[in-house]
């Protein structure tokens, strides 16, 4: 039970990491990883799919967001959003593999809005996000304190 409930734990740091909450799952991961309980692709696996899905929260946000422009709930004004859709359309979804990076997130809600084909934007997200874990547990496996 304690290894289902320590990978709940870790989908849900990655997941809300993804999103616009203010979340960090890397100390997590790199937790488990140094720990060395539970199999180091187990965890490369359920960090990657959280943080996926908390990307695939921001893209449907993205979709969905048009409907409340003009109101007090719309998030960004006029401009900000005008200069994202811009900066999405002069660099396009490649920009998506930066997702992993810090205010990364928000291309995958400009994704979203841009309406980036969905199997595009999940394999973009996908490369990124796993590889930065992979990255991570790497870098974690350098410092000698993993099992």
């Amino acid at each position: 039970m304690g290894e289902i409930a320590a990978l709940a734990g870790l989908f849900a740091a990655a997941f809300g990491a993804a999103t616009i909450l203010p979340f960090q799952s890397e100390i997590v991961f790199a937790a488990m990883q140094i720990d060395g309980r539970i199999a180091l692709w187990l965890i490369l696996l359920v960090a990657s799919v959280g943080n996926i899905l908390g990307s695939v929260v921001n893209y449907v946000m993205g979709a969905g967001i048009e409907r409340f422009r003009g109101s007090r709930w719309f998030p960004v004004s006029d401009r900000q959003l005008q200069r994202a859709q811009d900066w999405y359309a002069r660099w396009g979804v490649w920009t998506l593999l930066l997702s992993w990076a810090p205010f990364g997130d928000g291309f995958t809600v400009v994704a979203g809005i841009m309406r980036t084909r969905l199997w595009v934007f999940l394999l973009l997200v996908s490369i990124a996000k796993t590889g930065r874990y992979a990255a991570l547990a790497w870098l974690t496996a350098q410092t000698g304190l993993a099992a």
